[in-house]
């Protein structure tokens, strides 16, 4: 069966290769239209964010586009970055700043209260309005410093839960979609495509 082409709505080249690697075979994954100025991403929760970039993708190209919103929610911040996750320390922070900011937010909580999760919705929207969307959580704890060399994101401070001690940022691109919150989304998501 030809996969389905649909276009990437991110332009993080990080998310754009780890959704590559985890649709190969199944889905065509065609490049964000250069032109497509970037999305105002002002929903409250992460469906409703990919919802806005998958939409504006897939008006702009009259294709199938596919998005993803991603967030860290730390319970001893009370969820937060949450939704807030890529621009938590300010609207042009690095991923270092962000970080950075967590830790220092973090500060003096043990172990046992820097439980997080991180949670990815993939949604794949069409030209006519259809759309499919799925959802990943992967439960884990925050460390107290960066650990590997990795990874995008909070990748070097998050450890899954299912895992066997390392970060994210420790294993291999192989090893993190075994756990990752964005493989689980879109392997739910290309279930229910099936």
């Amino acid at each position: 069966m030809t996969p389905l082409a649909v276009v990437a709505a991110t332009a993080n080249p990080h998310k754009l290769r780890e959704i590559r690697e985890l649709v190969v075979g199944r889905l065509e994954l065609l490049p964000r239209p250069a032109d497509l100025p970037e999305v105002v991403e002002d929903a409250s929760d992460l469906i409703g964010n990919a919802r806005l970039k998958a939409v504006a993708v897939a008006e702009h190209t009259g294709q199938p586009a596919l998005a993803d919103d991603t967030g860290l929610f730390v319970d001893a911040l009370a969820g937060a970055p949450g939704v807030h996750s890529a621009r938590f320390a300010g609207p042009d922070a690095s991923y270092t700043d962000n970080v950075d900011l967590l830790l220092e937010r973090l500060q003096g909580v043990p172990p046992e209260g820097r439980t997080a999760r991180f949670s990815s919705v993939m949604l794949l929207a069409w030209p006519d309005g259809t759309e499919l969307s799925a959802r990943g959580d992967v439960e884990g704890m925050i460390t107290d410093a960066p650990r590997g060399p990795g990874g995008f994101g909070y990748d070097p401070v998050f450890v899954p839960s299912a895992g066997d001690g390392r970060t994210f940022a420790q294993m291999s691109d192989e090893g993190k979609h075994v756990y990752s919150h964005r493989a689980a989304a879109l392997a739910a998501l290309l279930d229910r495509l099936a």
